[in-house]
């Protein structure tokens, strides 16, 4: 009877007191990794073999696998087309992204650390109201955001983006759990009592220990505004101020209409992940570190 539920049970004991589980939860498990993982690289390998073809191959092989080899002829066309309009957006992305996200980044601290060590009324009510704005999506704020700047006369320009992306309720929310768990109490006291004032123990000593938060935080705003389309839609009318991802929905858009901008449109997509791919790899250290600190409230 012991023996035949021992068989039966999906887990068995280990030597050291764990639990070791079989072979066909290992082979499930894996199985499912293998199909995650397939599922997630496909679009990023699809991009990487369509930018290897011409026009003709792009329809008339494998869309899964090589034939001849043109990309050096996509890449040079894509970086020579409308006087090199490509190169500008991959600028503007560039810029949204990094001032967007910087800002972003020291008001969410700012705002977190105030909340998380002084004693006001209503914090309790505010950091609900942030935690609840953190739940809107993003494209609800999009058209009132633009009737609010239409009316002062800011939309088509840097700031009719730039000023959004710099207001992230969500940071500030990480913000806050960051401050709580990285800066003890005791040491904001001992530097009152050394004389600092509150802006000098916030500059000094609190973004030094929250420092991997904001990283952390950082690279969230990053990726966020990089791969944002929503925003920049409403807000941008003009080629030269789009972001890549915009830029690339006015090829499809061309597309439609004539064929020989499709392989634009794929090699073009393919490079604008590379400079995702160099920052995520670049400050991986980093988000480990951030996620396992924020796990820990």
């Amino acid at each position: 009877m012991s023996s035949a539920a021992a068989k039966a049970s999906p887990a068995t004991s280990t030597s050291g007191g764990g639990v070791r589980p079989t072979r066909g939860a290992v082979a499930l498990t894996t199985g499912l990794l293998i199909v995650f993982l397939l599922y997630s690289i496909a679009p990023t390998w699809f991009l990487l073999v369509s930018s290897t073809k011409n026009q003709t191959d792009l329809y008339s092989t494998f869309g899964l696998w090589f034939s001849s080899n043109h990309f050096a002829d996509n890449f040079t066309a894509i970086w020579e087309y409308h006087d090199g309009v490509f190169g500008r957006w991959i600028g503007n992305s560039l810029l949204y992204s990094t001032v967007g996200a910087a800002s972003s980044t020291f008001i969410s601290l700012a705002a977190g650390y105030g909340i998380s060590k002084f004693g006001f009324r209503g914090r309790g009510a505010l950091f609900a109201i942030i935690v609840g704005a953190s739940l809107l999506p993003s494209t609800l704020l999009a058209f009132p955001l633009y009737l609010v700047f239409s009316e002062i006369g800011i939309t088509n320009t840097v700031w009719a983006v730039l000023i959004p992306y710099s207001i992230n309720p969500f940071g500030v929310y990480l913000g806050k759990v960051y401050a709580d768990t990285s800066i003890p109490p005791e040491l904001m006291e001992a530097a009152r009592i050394d004389g600092a004032s509150e802006t000098r123990i916030f500059f000094s000593i609190a973004l030094n220990l929250m420092r991997t938060g904001g990283v952390t935080i950082f690279m969230l705003d990053f990726i966020n505004i990089w791969n944002n389309f929503f925003l920049p839609l409403f807000m941008l009318n003009g080629e030269h101020t789009f972001p890549v991802t915009l830029g690339l929905f006015s090829w499809v858009q061309q597309a439609q209409e004539t064929r020989n901008m499709n392989t634009l449109v794929l090699t073009g997509s393919l490079l604008s992940i590379i400079p995702l791919a160099i920052f995520m790899f670049a400050l991986q250290k980093y988000w480990r570190s951030g996620i396992l600190m924020g796990s820990l409230k």
